[in-house]
């Protein structure tokens, strides 16, 4: 089971890589709320270690907006790495996904 989970892990963060470089994406809590407030948001990605309050805000504005949530398996600095960023993010919203397929695949 521990072998499936990490290449469900690789390539959420393969798809994640794409949506950064071809896409378009927002770091950070801020910018995510603004972008539910807006239903500019397709999906959005939760780290694991974002506090309870902000993570139930997020998925309460997401379903307000009818906007996918993903629960991130990593913590925010793993995010941040996936992002390809120097920094943590505990969110992360995907405004267009460009070429990769990360809306229709990924699995909640």
């Amino acid at each position: 089971m521990a072998k499936k989970t990490k290449k469900n892990q690789d390539n959420v963060n393969s798809r994640l890589k794409l949506v950064m470089k071809s896409g378009k994406a927002i770091l950070g809590y801020k910018a995510t709320v603004k972008a539910l407030r807006r239903s500019k948001a397709k999906m959005i990605m939760i780290a694991s270690n974002c506090p309870q309050l902000r993570k139930s805000e997020l998925e309460y504005y997401a379903m307000l907006a009818k906007t996918r949530v993903h629960h991130y398996v990593g913590d925010n600095t793993a995010l941040g790495t996936a992002c390809g960023k120097f920094f943590n993010c505990s969110v992360l919203s995907i405004i267009d996904a460009g070429d990769s397929d990360i809306l229709t695949n990924t699995k909640e």
